[in-house]
C-alpha cells in the first residue's frame, strides 16, 4: 500500500524512489512486523490472561510428560493472533497489495489462522486438548488447497509439473494428480508446523529459518535474470511474496522474544496452522514444493515420527519412540528443553543451507 502512496511522489520529492525497490520494502516489512510484535506483545499477553485463555496440559495417558511440562499450565495460548496481525499489517503496508499472489497467500494464511483460532478457543473453553475434530480441520485445509490448486490451473502461468531438486532437466506433468499434490503440500506443511509446536521457541524458530529461505526463493523466482541464470521457474510478480515471507521472519522474531524459554505465551493452532499453510502456498506458487520438505526438514521429521509411532504401535503393540512427536522422545530421555530446541534449530539451519545449495547443484 505504501508503494502506491509514496512511489507516486518520486518526481516531487527526492527519496521516494526507494519505494520501488523490492529489497527495501522486504527489509521494511520484516522490521515493521518485528516492531508490531514487540510493541503489542505485552498487551496481547495481558489480554489473553484476562480472558483466562491459558494452556491446558493433558495428564491422562501422558503422565511422564505431564511431570515435565505441568509448570506450563495456564501460560497464555492463542498467541498466534499476534503473529497473524503483525504479518498481515506488514504485508499490506509494504507489498503490492493488488498482486494476486500476495492476496491469495495472505487470504489463505488468515483463513488457516481462523481455523486454528476456533480450534484453540474450543480447547480453552472446554479445558481439553481436542478442540475441533480432525475431520473439520482436515476438510478446511483440503478445501483451501483445492481453491489454491484451481486458481493455479485456471488463472496463472504456473505449470502443473513436479520439479525435483538436483535434477535440472527432470519435470513430470502431474495432470489431475496436481490437485492431490497441492493438498499434500499445503495440509502437510500446515499440520507439520502444528506438530512441531511443543517446546518453547521450537516451532517459531524453525519457521523463521524456513521463511528466510522462501523470502530469498520468492525474490529469485520473480527476477527474470536471476531465474534464468539459476534455471528456476520465473513467475512475474512472485517477488512480492518475499515481502510476505520477510514479514513472517520479523513477526517470528518478535514472537520468539516472548516465546523463548521459559515462554510467556504460546502460539497455539492459531499461529502454527497459519504459518505452515502460508509457507505451503508460497512454495506452490514459486514451484518449490518439494524443496519445502528439505527446508522444513524438522517439520517433516516431527510429522513422520508421529506416523511411524502410530504404524509401529498398530503393528507390534510397542512404541518406536518413548513419545511422539520426536521432540518429546528427547524430553523423556532427559534432554533439557532448551538443548532440544537449539539443536533442532541448528539442524534447520543446515537444511536451509543445503536447500539453497540446490540452486547451483542442478
Amino acid at each position: 500500500m505504501l508503494y502506491y502512496i509514496f512511489y507516486s511522489l518520486r518526481d516531487r520529492w527526492t527519496g521516494f524512489n526507494v519505494f520501488k525497490y523490492l529489497t527495501f520494502r522486504t527489509a521494511m516489512a520484516s522490521l515493521t512486523a518485528l516492531l508490531i510484535s514487540l510493541i503489542f506483545g505485552p498487551a496481547i499477553i495481558r489480554w489473553l490472561k484476562k480472558l483466562n485463555f491459558g494452556q491446558y496440559i493433558r495428564k491422562e495417558h501422558v503422565e511422564s510428560l505431564y511431570d515435565i511440562t505441568k509448570h506450563k499450565q495456564g501460560t497464555p495460548t492463542m498467541g498466534g493472533v499476534l503473529i497473524i496481525v503483525s504479518i498481515a499489517i506488514a504485508t499490506i503496508l509494504w507489498a503490492d497489495i493488488f498482486n494476486i499472489y500476495v492476496l491469495m497467500t495472505l487470504g489463505a494464511f488468515i483463513f488457516l489462522g481462523v481455523v486454528g483460532f476456533a480450534d484453540d478457543y474450543i480447547k480453552v473453553v472446554k479445558k481439553r486438548n481436542l478442540g475441533l475434530t480432525a475431520k473439520v480441520k482436515f476438510l478446511s485445509q483440503v478445501s483451501l488447497a483445492l481453491i489454491i490448486a484451481a486458481f493455479v490451473i485456471m488463472f496463472t502461468p504456473i505449470p502443473t509439473t513436479l520439479n525435483v531438486p538436483f535434477l535440472k532437466f527432470f519435470s513430470l506433468e502431474l495432470g489431475a494428480l496436481y490437485l492431490i499434490f497441492v493438498i499434500i503440500v499445503i495440509t502437510g506443511s500446515s499440520n507439520a508446523v502444528n506438530l512441531t509446536d511443543g517446546l518453547d521457541g521450537l516451532a517459531i524458530g524453525c519457521t523463521i529459518i524456513a521463511a528466510i529461505s522462501y523470502a530469498a526463493l520468492a525474490y529469485m523466482a520473480g527476477n527474470f535474470k536471476i531465474a534464468d541464470y539459476l534455471n528456476i521457474f520465473y513467475l512475474p510478480g512472485a517477488g512480492e511474496l518475499s515481502i510476505f515471507c520477510a514479514a513472517m521472519v520479523g513477526a517470528g522474531l518478535g514472537f520468539l522474544w516472548f516465546n523463548s524459554p521459559p515462554a510467556t505465551i504460546f502460539m497455539g493452532d492459531t499461529g502454527s496452522l497459519a504459518l505452515g499453510g502460508g509457507l505451503g502456498v508460497v512454495a506452490v506458487f514459486i514451484k518449490k514444493e518439494l524443496l519445502l520438505f528439505l527446508v522444513g526438514g524438522i517439520f517433516v521429521i516431527e510429522a513422520v515420527s508421529v506416523l511411524l509411532q502410530v504404524l509401529w504401535y498398530k503393528t507390534t503393540k510397542k512404541r518406536l519412540f518413548l513419545m511422539s512427536p520426536i521432540h518429546h522422545h528427547f524430553q523423556l530421555l532427559g534432554w533439557p528443553e532448551s538443548k532440544i530446541t537449539i539443536r533442532f534449530w541448528i539442524v534447520a539451519i543446515i537444511l536451509m543451507l543445503l536447500s539453497l545449495a540446490t540452486l547451483k547443484l542442478q
